[in-house]
This record gives C-alpha cells, sequence and structure tokens, in this order.
C-alpha cells in the first residue's frame, strides 16, 4: 500500500448507506462509559473543540496504539452520515490558503464562525510513518460539537483491544496479518463543491 495512485485530499473512512466512523481517544474517565452508553458522559467537555478522524491508522499514529498519557481508550464512534456532511459543509480550514480564502483578515473571520474545521495531515500505514495522500481531521466546536454529542451519534465502540492486537501483530513482523485486521475503510462519495473549499 504506497497510496501512489491515491488523491491527494479524499475522503477514506468505514462507511455505510447512512453512518460514517470516525475515531477518538480518550482517558478511562471518558472512554469507558462512552462505550458502555453510547454517549458521552457530563465529564466530556462540550465546549471545548473535538477532533474526529475516520483513519483508524491516524489515529493510531497520534495516539500511541493507545499508549499516550490521556488516550488510553480508543473509540470507534459511528455517527450520522448526514451530520458529518453537515460539519464538512460549515467547515472551514484550518490554514490560510489565499487562492481559496483571499487575505488573511477574512479567513481568520471565518475561522472564528465556523462550528467546524478542516485539517489535511499524512496518511499513516502500519508502521505509523507517513504516506503521501492525507488524511482528514475534522474539528468540531460549538454548534458542531453540540450536534455531534446529541444528535449525530449511532453508536461507540470500545476498540482499544483491536488497537492492541494490530500493534502486537505490527511489533512482531508480521504486517500482512496486521493489515487483514485493520477496518475497511473506502472513499466517501462526495459532491466536489463540498471538498473545493476545503483542499489546500
Amino acid at each position: 500500500m504506497n497510496g501512489r495512485n491515491e488523491p491527494r485530499f479524499q475522503v477514506r473512512a468505514r462507511h455505510t448507506e447512512s453512518t460514517i466512523t470516525v475515531y477518538q481517544a480518550y482517558r478511562p474517565e471518558i472512554g469507558g462509559p462512552a462505550a458502555r452508553h453510547g454517549r458521552f458522559p457530563a465529564a466530556w467537555k462540550r465546549e471545548r473543540m473535538t477532533w474526529i478522524k475516520p483513519s483508524f491508522l491516524w489515529m493510531m499514529y497520534r495516539c500511541g496504539w493507545g499508549t499516550k498519557e490521556g488516550q488510553e481508550t480508543v473509540l470507534a464512534i459511528e455517527i450520522d452520515r448526514a451530520g458529518f456532511l453537515w460539519a464538512l459543509r460549515n467547515a472551514c480550514l484550518s490554514h490560510h490558503v489565499p487562492a481559496l480564502h483571499g487575505d488573511r483578515a477574512d479567513w481568520k473571520r471565518q475561522l472564528r464562525q465556523a462550528p467546524a474545521r478542516v485539517q489535511w495531515d499524512p496518511e499513516r500505514d502500519l508502521h505509523l510513518g507517513p504516506l503521501p495522500y492525507r488524511s482528514l481531521q475534522l474539528g468540531l466546536a460549538g454548534e458542531a460539537a453540540a450536534r455531534y454529542a446529541d444528535e449525530w451519534i449511532a453508536g461507540i465502540e470500545d476498540v482499544t483491544p483491536l488497537a492492541a492486537q494490530i500493534h502486537g501483530l505490527v511489533r512482531a513482523g508480521k504486517p500482512e496479518s496486521a493489515a487483514e485486521l485493520l477496518p475497511e475503510e473506502r472513499p466517501v462519495a462526495l459532491d466536489d463543491e463540498v471538498l473545493a473549499r476545503l483542499r489546500g
């Protein structure tokens, strides 16, 4: 999987007709109750920006396979596809691109007003090395964070054991076996106008 033929900016995710799966990692006091009850506990801070990631391996890169402090519980969160698209349509890129935003002041104003923001980071391979194409990170704040927590979540699964199992196979020099366990992430069909403002 070298990704040479992958589009540089494309949303790939485990998805159905009505849902998209994203990943987050939390300390056990947040992640455990969330997985048990299918919603975030009261201790979850909805006033803070929360970043959701459709890429399992990018989440593994971010949380160190669930070993980093405060990110020990890895959650697969199935959310409403329409909500995910609403967030993209109302998002602003997290960095300034003159061709898209005009001057920096205009972009900063858009960023302040947007309930969601998009960041593209290099996708990761099984060894968590960077690939030549990008992975979407979607930051939710304000109205978007509230909709996410209260309306969009269809289910939450604790995938920490899966992360540990895949990591163990990678460390044991069995990448083919590890790859077989990865969630299947396929391109999400999006109208080009949705992403046109978010590539950069």
